[in-house]
């Protein structure tokens, strides 16, 4: 009974087994609708080829018209009788509604990266983001109440529809131009109308080989285009030819989707241009956004089927997989569940983040927006579904000659800092540049006078010298002053560094630095009971003490082991024994012992009894009192007799000497000299303890010094900084020099050496530098991206750092007015003479 029960049990589980295995399939058959040749089809043979894992995709490609209906409809016929799980594929404005009612009647999902529709039809996933909210909220960026939209039936009728509604709503005065109906000469007698009416804000919606085609033809009538300001609501701008466009100095905005600084798009985009295809006989083309679609769309293919097997949902078409034509339809039952996982996939594609809305729109995507600069096309915000547009451009000034730097003045921006930037005591008495004084102040009038133009001297409005915002990505301080436009050059302490060159240029540095660490000098330690100690170490110390009592053990050990140490106890010290072996009180000697008598014994033992008593003077007490007197120098009653005594005793002597010459010479410096003890000597004493506060100033280079190092004593010092509560920054210098000399030696101030140097020479000379710099960097004078003043600047700080101006300046202003009197501020540790390391 208990055997056919097991075999029962067996044959269950085997079928229980086979059944989830074969519930899903191993190879999953997906069908493709693609025009011949296209760029889609290629990269969708591309994609396959990274999606080899189980399930496997199987391709059932059908190369077709498709804007023939009749095409369309027997290709995804037949695709839909051999069974496919799904379509991928493209449609045209004349195929989209058949496939859309294909695809909801018989629950087949198609995915697409064709122009977006408005549809509800939920098995229709459409890889291509609505570029409607995009271009509305650059319209409102850049303000445009009148402008020309041209626009392609087949992607713009939508975007056409939202506009005039907005339009009607804000009085903006819109003119719609229908490409479709426009030939070569029809377009150009178009643009000559547009000129003349001088509308020169255009919005060109359409494929990208119609955009293409339209730019070129406008480049070629060689016009200037410099009034007009064309936005392309396409999102491959970066796919677009600007060569000869680029020529007529247009301004020209537009979308991109892909990004091409992701290191993953660049190695897939690499992997694309070697990928051996043996039926593509034309060499590869550029990756472009349509084709980076379809990629992400096999791969929300492979995620959902990779999905459905996880979840152990049985999709499998067996028997007759259903008549495509059939009255009334019959839609396939697994297709809900398809869909459900090609709408619920989320993934990180070519195309930025992939995700679908309950409608398969793609959602929570963004888009770069770009515009063409002299240099080529170039990012100058992004729109998202949660922020919005965020512009992130930096001002481009206009390039000018140099000879006409004389007939303006200049802003030159500065931030007040001492000693660079002062006001002066009675300022009040003066206006204009002659109310500061520093040496950033006398930098600026020798660099104007060599350059030969005329400047005006402004304090930077938020008192920051500039960081980007995290969130807003805008720029601030005197880096921001440059990039909008604000101001002409800085004049100030402004440290050179990767960021803030990449949006202003910088001269080459007037002043080289590093991050140092300021504390408030340590009060004077006064002697204690126990300073004698101070000369030597502590180990060193102990090294004698057990030196000490070691020389007297051996000392009273050889003294016990020689005959030459014992004496009668009533003889002179002076005499030497004469009969050692019958004067001392001993062991009888064996061989002796065995020829006496009894007699003999018994006259021997009273023999003893009358001898005197043999005595040793260095007993442990002794030797301990020898040992002692010779470490002091005092010398003793006693000495060893014994030439072993005498060499322990005279190698201790020596070692007595050596120790005596070093402790006397050491006392005097240490009993002399002033000592002041610093808690922390470096920056790796700061990151070890929590006792004492340190932090930066807020907004600067020093802190984005800490933001961005990826050095371990940094990293744990950034932790620390910006999670301290309360916060260890500060909004100005002086604030953290204020908060250093009130903190009681409990907050360290991280800046610049050489402002660390300076007001170490102010009154009341309270605070320090400890330990050496943290980095090198330097400060440079600056000017926007572009700039003429850039090159005429350079060779003046050069040509000032040569005469030697800028080190006669920094004498001037550190040294020759300090307050503190010579050596009154320590840029290092106090010397302190260095213990004795005796070995």
């Amino acid at each position: 009974m208990q055997g056919r029960f097991a075999l029962v049990f067996f044959v269950s589980c085997m079928i229980g087994f086979c059944c989830v295995t074969i519930s899903f399939p191993s190879n999953i058959h997906i069908g493709g609708l693609f025009p011949t040749g296209s760029h889609e089809y290629d990269v969708f043979r591309f994609a396959l080829s990274h999606h080899q894992d189980i399930p496997k995709l199987v391709p059932q490609v059908d190369l077709v018209d498709t804007g023939s209906s009749f095409a369309m409809t027997y290709a995804f016929c037949s695709q839909f009788s051999k069974g496919v799980y799904a379509i991928i594929g493209l449609y045209d404005k004349k195929t989209m509604n058949m496939l859309m009612s294909f695809c909801g009647s018989l629950h087949v999902c198609f995915i697409t990266p064709s122009f977006p529709i408005d549809t509800n039809n939920q098995f229709v996933i459409q890889l291509r983001p609505e570029l409607q909210d995009p271009l509305m909220a650059l319209l409102d960026h850049y303000q445009w109440t009148k402008f020309v939209y041209m626009y392609s039936p087949e992607t713009g009728l939508t975007v056409l529809q939202r506009i005039l509604d907005t339009a009607a709503e804000r009085r903006w005065q819109v003119t719609s131009v229908n490409l479709d109906y426009l030939t070569e000469e029809s377009f150009i007698k178009v643009m000559q109308d547009l000129e003349y009416k001088k509308e020169y804000r255009i919005i060109m919606d359409c494929e990208l080989e119609r955009l293409n085609s339209i730019l070129n033809l406008i480049a070629a009538q060689k016009r200037m285009l410099k009034n007009y300001h064309f936005i392309l609501a396409n999102l491959g701008y970066l796919d677009l030819n600007f060569t000869e466009f680029q020529k007529f100095g247009a301004n020209v905005t537009g979308f991109q989707l892909m990004n091409y600084t992701d290191p993953t798009v660049n190695r897939t985009i690499q992997e694309w241009l070697d990928f051996d295809s043996k039926d593509l006989k034309l060499p590869k083309r550029r990756l472009k956004y349509t084709g980076a679609l379809t990629y992400d769309g096999v791969s929300v293919m492979a995620t959902a089927f990779k999905n459905l097997q996880r979840q152990r949902i049985d999709i499998s078409r067996r028997g007759n997989a259903g008549e495509c034509l059939a009255n009334p339809p019959a839609p396939w039952g697994q297709g809900i569940d398809i869909q459900r996982a090609l709408q619920q996939v989320r993934l990180e594609g070519l195309t930025g983040h992939v995700q679908f809305d309950e409608r398969g729109h793609r959602t929570n995507f963004t888009v770069s927006v770009m515009e063409l600069s002299p240099t080529g096309p170039l990012r100058v915000g992004y729109w998202n579904e949660e922020e919005r547009y965020v512009n992130t451009a930096v001002y481009k000034p206009v390039v000018e000659e140099f000879f006409g730097l004389q007939n303006r003045t200049y802003v030159v921006t500065t931030i007040l800092e001492a000693p660079y930037v002062m006001l002066k005591k009675n300022h009040e008495q003066f206006v204009g540049n002659d109310r500061y004084e520093g040496y950033c102040v006398e930098l600026a009038a020798e660099i104007a006078k060599h350059v030969g133009y005329t400047y005006r001297l402004e304090i930077v409005s938020d008192g920051k010298y500039g960081a980007r915002d995290v969130e807003s990505k805008m720029w601030n301080g005197m880096v921001g002053e440059l990039v909008y436009g604000k101001a002409d050059v800085a004049v100030a302490p402004l440290t050179i560094t990767l960021v803030r060159e990449e949006v202003i240029d910088f001269t080459k540095p007037f002043m080289s630095l590093g991050i140092s660490i300021m504390i408030k000098k340590p009060t004077k330690s006064k002697p204690g009971v126990f300073s004698f100690l101070d000369p030597l170490a502590y180990e060193i110390w102990m090294c004698i003490v057990f030196a000490y009592i070691g020389v007297s053990v051996v000392l009273f050990l050889v003294s016990r082991f020689s005959p030459y140490e014992w004496q009668d106890s009533d003889s002179d010290d002076e005499e030497e024994p004469q009969q050692p072996s019958s004067s001392r009180r001993g062991p009888p000697e064996p061989g002796h012992s065995q020829s006496q008598n009894p007699n003999q014994g018994q006259q021997n033992q009273a023999a003893q009894k009358d001898a005197p008593e043999h005595t040793n003077e260095f007993g442990i007490f002794n030797s301990l009192w020898f040992s002692l007197g010779a470490f002091m120098q005092q010398g003793c009653d006693i000495s060893p007799r014994s030439l072993s005594g005498r060499i322990v005793g005279g190698v201790w002597w020596f070692f007595t000497l050596i120790i005596i010459s070093s402790y006397t010479a050491n006392l005097a410096a240490f009993l002399t000299v002033e000592r002041m003890v610093s808690p922390i000597e470096s920056a790796e004493d700061l990151a070890k303890q929590t006792d004492i506060a340190y932090g930066t100033l807020d907004g600067g280079s020093t802190k984005e010094f800490f933001r961005r190092s990826k050095i371990a004593v940094f990293e744990k010092m950034w932790s620390y900084m910006k999670s301290a509560d309360p916060s260890v920054f500060v909004k100005t210098t002086a604030e953290g020099v204020v908060r250093v000399r009130k903190s009681k030696g409990k907050y360290a101030y991280l800046l610049e050496s050489t402002m660390n140097e300076y007001i170490e020479q102010r009154k009341p000379c309270d605070t320090m530098k400890v330990g050496g710099n943290l980095d090198s960097k330097g400060y440079g004078v600056a000017t926007p991206k572009g700039s003429a003043l850039r090159n005429p600047v350079n060779l003046a700080v050069l040509k000032l750092n040569e005469q030697g101006l800028l080190d006669k300046l920094k004498n001037k202003w550190w040294y020759d007015k300090g307050e503190c009197g010579t050596g009154g501020g320590d840029s290092k540790n106090p010397s302190k003479p260095s213990r004795s390391e005796a070995q």
